[in-house]
């Protein structure tokens, strides 16, 4: 796919992710214009992109009618990465926000396939595993494109919406031709994330040297954070190599602990502090790590970065970027909103 002038749509495109994304595609030569409601994302992201006219910023919510018709007049390829979601705190206590992401989805593919654009890439989450394969940290799992389901168990309504959207596009694809493809992302972190996941709010509580230091669950939780610059080279990739609607996971099959990464935060910033482990609040499941052998297969993609060398870097950015008394002040309401 040459991406020289093509018209995108990056919906959610002043997010962490999403802006990322708008950087790389960009760097490639597209043409790109956004769509975002700032509910999460920050116009920052991209101001010095829109200030100098790089990128087209439509604020909106692409709920609203005829917004998404607007948006995707002209374009050629799609990433929809816009959704009601944030970490575990979000995902876990407000269910019906997240359920709004069947109709935002809806609207987005429709209005695709009215406007004749060529390809959808969407973001979805490995959160449409079932909850009942994750349940034993000790286990060796590594979770295959294939163990989606039946029998189908998603992670709340937030995972039950992503697996909708897969199974939309794939239907869109079989009856109409539409094009797309569906990246699963596993536990993204890096610079521009937000404090209501999981590494990032790890470092915001050395930033403001808690003590104790909280780590939601008992800290037997297992992932495989995977580095930003990873999933917007992936993402781009599937763009680049699949049409008919099939999800490959986006992932690393590194197995972190989520107490192991905690010490990291701790021994890397400097921060002496007693965990208190919090086993009553949001944990998620507790084996979650993907298979990225089919991304390998079917785009030459795997992550280059490792956990512990893109958690220095994100910690350097963090300090870099923070004020320390708004961090204090604000970081308990973050951990459970957008």
């Amino acid at each position: 796919m040459n991406w020289d002038s093509l018209a995108v749509l990056v919906t959610g495109g002043a997010s962490f992710i999403g802006s990322s994304l708008v950087d790389a595609l960009i760097e490639r030569g597209a043409k790109v214009c956004t769509v975002d409601d700032l509910s999460s994302g920050k116009l920052e992201n991209i101001r010095r992109l829109v200030d100098e006219g790089q990128v087209e910023f439509i604020q909106a919510d692409l709920r609203d009618p005829g917004v998404a018709e607007r948006a995707v007049e002209g374009i050629n390829v799609v990433f929809h990465l816009a959704a009601d979601h944030g970490g575990r705190g979000y995902v876990d206590l407000h269910q019906a926000a997240c359920a709004g992401n069947l109709l935002l989805d809806g609207m987005v593919f429709r209005a695709c396939r009215n406007a004749g654009v060529e390809k959808i890439v969407y973001a979805s989450s490995g959160c449409v595993y079932p909850n009942h394969l994750q349940t034993d940290p000790k286990e060796m799992l590594y979770l295959t494109e294939d163990k989606v389901g039946p029998p189908y168990d998603a992670d709340h309504l937030y995972g039950w919406a992503k697996l909708m959207g897969e199974m939309t596009l794939c239907a869109y694809y079989k009856d109409w031709g539409m094009k797309s493809a569906s990246c699963r992302y596993f536990t993204v972190y890096g610079p521009r994330g937000v404090e209501n996941h999981a590494v990032i709010a790890m470092i915001a509580r050395a930033y403001i040297k808690q003590d104790p230091f909280v780590v939601w669950g008992t800290g037997e939780q297992i992932r495989n954070w995977t580095y930003i610059d990873d999933i917007v080279t992936g993402t781009i990739l599937a763009a680049e190599h699949i049409d008919n609607g099939t999800a490959v996971n986006l992932g690393t099959m590194e197995r972190i602990r989520v107490l192991d990464a905690a010490k990291e935060v701790l021994r890397y910033m400097g921060h002496d502090a007693r965990i208190e482990l919090r086993p009553e609040m949001p944990t998620g499941p507790y084996n979650r790590v993907a298979d990225n052998s089919l991304a390998k297969k079917l785009l030459g993609w795997e992550p280059k970065t490792m956990f512990m060398d893109g958690l220095h870097r994100t910690i350097d950015w963090y300090v870099s970027s923070r004020d320390k008394e708004r961090v204090s002040a604000s970081l308990e309401q973050l951990l459970t909103k957008r």
